[in-house]
């Protein structure tokens, strides 16, 4: 059949362009259906208008059409409207204060979800924090970072006391292997039940997760045994006792896959669908009046990415080594130099201070940096030996020459100040067990190399652990050429609009592909350009 003879005719008032840009403007026209027609100059695209029957009809021939696309309809609706959201995007935990309060603040005022970094922090600098939020970003939406320390479980225990106090609703829970009381008790702490019966749990949890066996414990209510042993020390009510298994421990539960910081580099087309199967299983199981929200983190530098995310069943999206590189991070200038350098192979496993003795990496940025390599070399020495004493002289005058620039038994004597303030369980645990206490010393150089790297110390360049993972390098090759090439372009709230906008143009892109139409190279790709108005006043994003 001649293309000329299809049934469905288009018109409007504006032309169908043929050329790349026109075609690019139309597609990127996201308010507007888009219609693929032929006209005497060739097949063009226009965004606007109305199709009518008729091969006789007045208009042009219509080839294919896709209907308005803003970035709020991709993803769950139920994510936007459980979090007061415009958009299923958020932008995830990076400890140490690098995901930090003015990221925060910045997203929620443009309507994204934030986690602040609260890992590794002292209590009072958090609280200071979320006195911020209150005073700065009332009734908006946010989140804070409640991270699993296996080895500090009194920071864990610290931070959720200071969440209830303050009135936090929203935690993003990671780097859980198991359940903590810690975690049960800030999601059973907002269980109450309405008058009309309805369950509600105030205390929103979004757990980050990699592995099966771990989201399958907050997809399923609290165990019993944590909710009696809550019970019995008067940390939650007999009514919140009486709700937990109503309801999961989670509402929404993050898919990590290759993601900076604590991963299990897992591809997330692999590990994504395994996760939605196994929340259906639940689901089934339990019949939760609220269904668990399944997202997608870990990768996701550009549009496509994104977009692939969603085609896959994410119901949002969550970023978090792009956004280190963002003005509004906690990361020093230097950081972000070097971030905005990477490459998508330029990252490495090194161990995690956190999880040191357990043997537990992290990814990191390799390039400019001799962290991961040092990093390593540490914990090579723990497994070998028993304690410092035992670590052979011309291994130990290399470590207190290149990486502490000190005497071990100063470094001792600083973390006995450090854990006395912070905690001291710590100190008890290692008297009498030498390699303990060698672990504390390593961890010295593991947590100070995070601390260097944002602050920006000169001193320690070549020791800065940046987490970072492989969208950072993809981030950085999709901008190029573009004003979000120079770090001092990118903010936070810009990178998350292109990106969200960018996901829905290849969305549609894709759609219109599935009906046959072939679309330019040169018109599509997305491309950002500064926003001169919040992209969800004009979903287009462009001029």
């Amino acid at each position: 059949m001649n293309i000329r003879d299809t049934p469905l005719r288009w018109s409007g008032e504006r032309y169908p362009s043929t050329d790349p840009a026109g075609i690019y403007n139309a597609l990127a026209d996201l308010d507007q259906p888009c219609f693929i027609v032929v006209t005497p100059e060739g097949i063009g695209a226009v965004s606007g208008g109305a199709v009518t029957s008729g091969s006789d009809t007045a208009g042009l021939p219509l080839l294919a059409a896709a209907q308005p696309l803003p970035p709020q309809r991709l993803g769950s609706a139920a994510f936007l409207a459980a979090h007061g959201v415009h958009q299923p995007y958020m932008a995830g935990a990076m400890a140490g204060g690098i995901a930090s309060a003015d990221m925060v603040v910045a997203l929620a005022r443009e309507g994204f979800l934030a986690s602040y970094g609260a890992a590794g922090l002292l209590p009072g600098t958090i609280e200071k924090a979320l006195g911020r939020f209150a005073a700065e970003i009332p009734g908006l939406p946010y989140a804070v970072n409640l991270i699993h320390s296996p080895s500090e479980d009194r920071l864990e225990r610290e931070a959720v006391e200071l969440f209830l106090r303050h009135g936090v609703r929203c935690v993003e829970a990671s780097a859980y292997m198991d359940l903590t009381p810690h975690v049960v008790r800030y999601r059973l702490a907002g269980l109450y039940r309405e008058a009309d019966g309805t369950v509600v749990a105030a205390n929103r949890l979004i757990a980050k997760i990699s592995r099966s066996e771990t989201a399958e414990r907050f997809m399923r209510p609290a165990p019993a045994t944590l909710v009696s042993a809550l019970l019995d020390q008067g940390l939650i009510t007999h009514d919140q006792a009486a709700l937990a298994h109503h309801v999961p421990l989670a509402d929404d539960i993050t898919v990590e896959a290759d993601s900076g910081g604590h991963t299990d580099r897992r591809p997330l087309p692999a590990l994504l669908p395994t996760i939605l199967r196994l929340r259906d299983t639940v689901q089934r199981e339990h019949r939760y009046t609220v269904p668990i929200r399944v997202g997608a983190g870990g990768g996701l530098g550009t549009p496509v990415a994104v977009a692939a995310a969603f085609a896959m069943g994410a119901a949002y999206v969550v970023t978090g080594s792009v956004n280190q590189s963002c003005l509004e991070s906690g990361a020093s200038t230097a950081s972000k130099a070097m971030l905005a350098e990477a490459g998508i192979a330029d990252c490495e496993m090194a161990p995690a201070a956190d999880m040191f003795e357990m043997g537990v990496d992290l990814q990191v940025l390799k390039k400019g940096t001799l962290f991961p390599m040092r990093a390593k070399k540490l914990y090579q020495l723990y497994q070998a030996h028993d304690g410092i004493e035992s670590i052979p002289a011309a291994d130990r005058a290399k470590l207190e020459q290149q990486l502490f620039r000190r005497p071990l038994e100063d470094v001792w004597q600083e973390c006995v100040g450090y854990f006395e303030r912070r905690d001291p369980e710590q100190l008890a645990r290692a008297a009498g067990n030498p390699k303990r206490r060698m672990a504390l010393v390593f961890r010295w150089y593991l947590g100070m190399s995070s601390r260097w790297a944002v602050t920006g110390d000169t001193d320690r360049a070549m020791d800065y652990q940046i987490w970072c993972g492989p969208a950072m390098g993809s981030f950085n090759d999709w901008v190029t050429g573009s004003y979000l090439k120079t770090p001092g372009n990118r903010r936070v709230a810009d990178v998350a609009h292109h990106l969200m906008l960018g996901a829905a143009f290849h969305t549609r892109l894709a759609q219109l592909r599935s009906s046959g139409v072939h679309i330019p190279a040169t018109a599509g790709d997305y491309r950002p350009v500064p926003l001169e108005t919040p992209a969800h006043d004009s979903p287009a994003g462009m001029r």
